[in-house]
């Protein structure tokens, strides 16, 4: 056993059946993900129908998408319970089932209390997805080559914007906002068809032989973990971040419909355009710091310096923001910002990745994923306000937009001076037991 607690690999890593297998079931893991932000970005995309039909205020639909990051933050924590007291294959599994079980109740009953609530719901159960995709995506790729597994998972969030956001604003535009529930909620029992007789751990993993139980593996006590300057430098980074992209997800829609002009379906359509950009670029970093990490550059600048950088770039276009007139240059700021911001992502979570041993995997990205999220929980409420409260829409969404640039370009700065895996990878595995 190595001495992070996980057997020797039974197959060849490096194997062409073995890299075949790992990216089909990425493929997979993607695919859920894809699932799990269409139900995010779904509320968005439903705002203004649902605010007519049920006759909610700016706040009001702010306070929905505020309550479900709530319980969003809440089940991250459960993350690390799920993986012990399951497999992966089962974990995802009833998480699945439970988003689309989640997603019917405001179909039958279209009240402000049933969104709410089955918002709030599905919060819960989306909260541990993310930490347990990881872990399940880092079980087939080695340290050296998370980069791009990890933003392969990321960019779930912008193929579901730039791909099915366009397709449920269709659809909703034909059929009501109903029809979009239900095709997320059976999306999600479709994915299962797939997952359940085909899904299976691989050789980077946790080791879940009887052997490995019995002895338990290494372990690094927690407290030391979640103070670890990588964890806190990352966490104050991606919080920021975080709540940027929940304004994005709950509100963007309602900017470029409401605040700069555009039809529903060209808001719905240019959903997608932040999501193009960050997708182009993000592939770009994680595919380059990949190499550099295999060519013996250090994590303290490919998954520190790096991204903490585009972090920086990304408060200062979305600061900018309230100085633009023109609609169209409006929309290319987002996106260029957004693009920038939504790299760090991938890169943080790969230099986590390596610093605790893997049984504590599931556990340590559990935390920082649900502490992450609280920024979520923050964000569309306080742009509701602030929308409310300014002069007119346009203006509302644009300093709202400012203020999460403020935040991004701190939290940055923080990132840059903390974030360094290889010295707290380090100082933790002296510390294991």
């Amino acid at each position: 056993m190595n001495k992070l607690g996980s057997a020797p690999p039974a197959v060849d890593p490096s194997d062409g059946k073995t890299r075949v297998t790992a990216w089909s079931f990425t493929t997979l893991l993607v695919l859920l993900y894809i699932v799990n932000w269409g139900d995010k970005a779904v509320l968005g995309l439903a705002a203004q129908p649902l605010a007519k039909e049920l006759g909610l205020s700016a706040s009001q639909i702010g306070l929905v998408g505020s309550a479900f990051f709530l319980t969003f933050t809440l089940g991250g924590f459960f993350a690390g319970l799920l993986d012990r007291w399951m497999t992966l294959k089962w974990s995802l599994a009833l998480l699945a089932i439970g988003w689309s079980v989640a997603m019917l109740p405001v179909v039958v009953s279209a009240t402000f209390s049933v969104l709410l609530v089955s918002r709030m719901l599905l919060g819960l159960l989306e909260g541990p997805s993310s930490a347990l995709l990881h872990t399940a995506a880092y079980s087939w790729h080695p340290r050296e080559k998370r980069g791009v597994p990890s933003a392969c998972l990321t960019a779930a969030a912008s193929i579901a914007k730039i791909v099915i956001a366009p397709a449920l604003a269709l659809l909703m535009a034909s059929y009501g906002w109903r029809a979009a529930f239900v095709a997320l909620a059976l999306s999600g029992l479709v994915w299962l068809v797939v997952w359940l007789p085909t899904w299976r751990p691989g050789p980077h993993g946790e080791d879940r032989s009887p052997q490995a139980a019995e002895d338990g593996g290494p372990t690094v006590p927690w407290v030391k973990v979640i103070t670890a300057p990588t964890f806190l430098g990352g966490i104050l980074a991606v919080l920021g971040m975080y709540a940027l992209v929940s304004v994005v997800l709950t509100w963007l829609p309602s900017y470029f419909e409401v605040g700069l002009g555009y039809t529903r379906v060209q808001a719905g359509t240019m959903f997608g355009f932040p999501s193009i950009a960050s997708l182009v670029l993000m592939f770009l970093l994680t595919g380059v710091s990949d190499r550099l990490i295999s060519r013996g550059a250090t994590s303290r600048i490919v998954r520190g310096v790096v991204p903490a950088v585009g972090l920086l770039v990304c408060g200062a276009a979305m600061t900018l923001l309230p100085m633009i007139g023109t609609p169209w240059v409006a929309v290319a700021v987002v996106s260029v910002g957004y693009a920038f911001g939504a790299s760090i992502f991938p890169l943080f979570n790969a230099g986590l990745a390596e610093i605790v041993p893997p049984r504590q995997l599931a556990g340590t990205l559990g935390v920082f994923l649900a502490v992450m999220s609280v920024g979520g929980l923050v964000g569309p409420y306080v742009t509701g306000l602030i929308v409310d409260a300014a002069a007119g829409p346009a203006e509302g969404y644009a300093a709202a937009f400012q203020v999460f640039g403020v935040v991004a370009i701190v939290g940055a700065v923080v990132a840059l001076l903390t974030v360094n895996p290889e010295r707290d990878r380090a100082r933790l595995m002296g510390t294991a037991s």
